[in-house]
């Protein structure tokens, strides 16, 4: 091999080496080997999967009690519903206004907090009875709820999360999200889970792991290929629906129009 092959072949691999890594960077959020900055990435394992009401929209994902509850969105098919993990039967529903196009939903103590997106208003049911209780108003959008035993944690679509007081319903304080690039926006359907927040990036596969003190993100989650080609037969929507069975340390996930609801295991990428 002469000398200028040699050059030419260490040039080709060094440059695409350096491809290699921006896209790691840029797209997935992933650790690079030798980068003490790198963001831990996960991948997953499907160790359950359950059936999924393919017309729900879904917005909003609890799991309490050995029962699923889901919030559905869309002008005049939004719901609330109590669901039985292993069939995806519904054993409770009650409809929204349709006026009103639900979003996250959360569980505190006996109730149940939803959310709605642009309206500015967000619902308190009874948690047994789905009656309402009482509205709450907020200045944003209402996009995905969560809690961590003293705080409601809620997303408006952009960097920010938003704390709000859980008996009065008023904000006591906000949260950046960002990573090594920056902001990260568009967090959509929240949840708590062992101390961190998890959050769906809207429109992507991916789910922030995030800590609370700081923003930072200290994880990324790439569920890229959960729905096999049968499950694409029918039209689907994005990945939206975090739930945390804290019980049994059980992880589950699906999207809007999903066929199926997946518990899964995550795995460290390194």
């Amino acid at each position: 091999m002469n000398r200028v092959s040699r050059i030419f072949i260490v040039g080709f691999f060094a440059l695409l080496g350096a491809v290699l890594v921006f896209s790691c960077l840029n797209f997935l959020g992933c650790s690079v080997p030798g980068n003490s900055d790198g963001i831990p990435v996960y991948t997953y394992n499907i160790t359950n999967t359950y059936p999924h009401d393919r017309d729900a929209f879904t917005q909003g994902l609890v799991f309490e009690d050995g029962v699923l509850y889901e919030g559905t969105g869309r002008f005049g098919q939004s719901t609330l519903r109590r669901v039985e993990l292993e069939t995806g039967d519904i054993l409770q529903i009650r409809e929204l206004s349709a006026q009103f196009f639900g979003e996250g939903i959360t569980i505190y103590e006996n109730k149940i907090i939803q959310l709605t997106w642009q309206s500015n208003i967000g619902f308190v049911y009874d948690k047994d009875s789905f009656e309402l209780l009482q509205e709450f108003s907020y200045s944003t959008e209402g996009w995905g709820i969560t809690h961590d035993g003293e705080r409601l944690i809620m997303s408006d679509g952009t960097s920010t999360l938003h704390f709000l007081d859980p008996q009065t319903f008023e904000e006591i304080g906000q949260l950046e999200v960002f990573d090594n690039d920056g902001p990260v926006t568009r967090l959509n359907e929240l949840e708590y889970v062992q101390g961190e927040i998890y959050a769906n990036v809207w429109q992507t596969d991916r789910v922030a792991r995030i800590a609370p003190a700081t923003g930072r993100v200290i994880g990324w989650v790439d569920l890229e290929g959960l729905l096999t080609t049968e499950d694409l037969s029918e039209p689907v929507d994005v990945l939206n629906g975090i739930a945390y069975d804290a019980e049994a340390d059980r992880l589950f996930v699906t999207g809007k129009l999903w066929p199926k609801l997946f518990e899964i295991e995550l795995i460290s990428l390194g």
